[in-house]
């Protein structure tokens, strides 16, 4: 196996043996298989829609395809393997719509030359999959020249990242054609072993734009759905009681849990990027939904070992689960580990009865643990409520600066400088933030400036659009670009949703972006150089020396 999309690649070049996150070499394999055969979708689904002729059950499965790839998503050999072999079956679809659009249009079938792997046919059995590594010719789709792969590397996580938050906005009924677009062309294109680095970086660019578009929707489908985010103290303390602790992202899966335990005298705690739900109206009204249990993802082998609650994976942040809790964990949507007890949907409906019962018969803890309280909740809509007295603040210099601190968290080494930069913050600025990054300094004590909370909590990871969008306003209510705002952006990277943040901040111009704990494997020395001379963009160095160069 060869696998460096993720931050915490062996030796920050590459997984090789098996992956750190827990993959095994024939998983990698299978995700690899997976995405070859979604480039045979891609050719047929692009080329059909330069004729006008769509298919939504094609974008779907593209989109739960390449989200089933990303890192900690889904660990099921058996899983992916169904997926490769539906693959083909939704490919013979989108094949037949664009031979049938063709023939309309110009009064003649089709005859042109398509890559070999629009006809790829994958094996009917797991050790027949395994066999087809040569066939699908996966080592030659290694380009010779280290940026165009670099390039190509970059797309395609950057695809794989956007993926996750079309499927979170999908299963709450909303979606966008420029965004089911660009993941045929982006595949489709990396098909085509003869484009230039400036056509891939255009092309990134574009899927930049994209990506914007897509956390956009997300945005106004989490709004629309459970209310605008607002300020919310939420309990770190553990109540008495039987409990399921809810991990992941989706709000949605949170909701139907919530409303099938209500009455049932169940406590539900979320975990890791859970935490902004308490922040939503339509989920914060459930009395049950008592607070917040552990911290980032990458702690829950030991926040989760004897636990006496369910557990319930959502989305992806999912590792290895140990023994003592193996029986107690549950995954649903595109999550998948070996032997774990899998919830599916029917009809866009999931039964949690088993998780409740387990949680009833772990009988939750006996006594109560007090903790802490932490504030989320502020979305774009509350804070540009306070646009006004933001802008006096700043004027009146009550606040100095601004500093997005946010991001993926996780094991490596060299996480605790986000710990140290964010305590080391004069008083006068104020730390936005979003993404699990946040936990490595959220239960921190800052003192209010004013009427403003020191430490402002923009969300998940999938609420990177509200700080898009709060950026964009203040630049405007100031009448200058983002680049001139006193505002810095340091940001911490794990896997291909963040990828694909950064390429849409790139996309949008924003420059000096400093970003760790260390770069990334697949960005090779040619084009970090364009992003350094672009962008200017910058790895972290130290708390005190980024700080001084930022503030003088």
């Amino acid at each position: 196996m060869v696998c460096r999309q993720c931050e915490q690649t062996a030796n920050n070049t590459g997984c090789t043996l098996s992956g750190v996150c827990g993959k095994i070499p024939y998983v990698s394999l299978l995700q690899d298989l997976l995405i070859h055969s979604l480039k045979g979708i891609a050719i047929y689904g692009n080329l059909a829609r330069q004729l006008g002729a769509t298919d939504p059950e094609t974008d779907r499965f593209l989109v739960e395809s390449l989200f089933a790839t990303v890192t900690n998503v889904n660990f099921d050999p058996s899983s992916i393997a169904e997926f490769i072999r539906k693959s083909y079956q939704v490919k013979q679809k989108m094949k037949t719509i664009f031979l049938d659009a063709y023939k309309k249009k110009n009064g003649v079938d089709f005859a042109g030359d398509l890559p070999n792997v629009a006809g790829w046919k994958p094996a009917d059995t797991l050790n027949g999959l395994k066999e087809q590594e040569k066939e699908a010719e996966l080592k030659h789709e290694i380009h010779a020249n280290e940026d165009i792969q670099s390039l190509r590397e970059i797309l395609l996580y950057g695809l794989k990242g956007m993926a996750a938050y079309a499927d979170h906005a999908w299963i709450l009924g909303e979606q966008s054609e420029e965004v089911n677009a660009f993941f045929h062309k982006g595949l489709a294109s990396l098909t085509n072993n003869n484009l230039s680095a400036d056509d891939l970086l255009k092309l990134i660019m574009e899927f930049g734009q994209a990506n914007l578009k897509c956390l956009e929707v997300l945005d106004a489908a989490h709004n629309k759905h459970f209310g605008n985010p607002v300020p919310t103290k939420v309990s770190l303390s553990i109540l008495k009681g039987p409990a399921i602790i809810v991990s992941g992202h989706d709000l949605r899966d949170l909701e139907q849990l919530l409303i099938q335990t209500t009455g049932k005298n169940v406590n539900i705690y979320t975990h890791g990027e859970m935490l902004p739900a308490h922040g939503y109206p339509g989920l914060k009204k459930y009395k049950h939904l008592v607070g917040h249990f552990g911290g980032a993802w990458q702690n829950q082998q030991k926040e989760f070992d004897n636990i006496p609650a369910a557990i319930l994976m959502t989305t992806n942040c999912i590792q290895k689960p140990r023994d003592s809790y193996k029986g107690k964990i549950f995954t649903t949507g595109l999550v998948g580990w070996p032997e774990v007890k899998h919830i599916i949907a029917v009809n866009d409906k999931k039964d949690f009865s088993e998780v409740i019962n387990k949680a009833k018969e772990l009988g939750g803890w006996h006594q109560e643990k007090p903790g802490k309280e932490i504030l989320v909740g502020f979305g774009h809509v509350t804070v540009l409520s306070l646009a006004g007295k933001i802008i006096e603040a700043v004027k009146s210099k009550a606040i100095r600066h601004f500093f997005l601190v946010g991001g993926c968290d996780g094991a490596k080494p060299g996480r605790n400088y986000y710990t140290e930069f964010a305590s080391k913050l004069p008083a006068d600025c104020i730390i936005l933030t979003l993404a699990c990054g946040k936990f490595r300094f959220n239960t921190l004590e800052y003192k209010p400036i004013g009427d403003f909370p020191r430490l402002l909590d923009c969300g998940q990871c999938n609420d990177s659009y509200s700080a898009i969008v709060v950026a964009g306003a203040l630049a405007k209510a100031f009448g200058v670009s983002v680049n001139d705002l006193p505002l810095s952006l340091i940001l911490s990277w794990y896997e291909q949703k963040a990828v694909c943040i950064l390429l849409t901040l790139l996309s949008l111009g924003i420059k000096n972006i400093r970003l760790g704990p260390s770069l990334p494997a697949f960005i090779s020395p040619g084009v970090l150089k364009v992003l350094v001379d672009k962008f200017a963009i910058k790895p972290v160095t130290t708390p005190e020396q980024d700080l001084k160069e930022i503030l003088g």
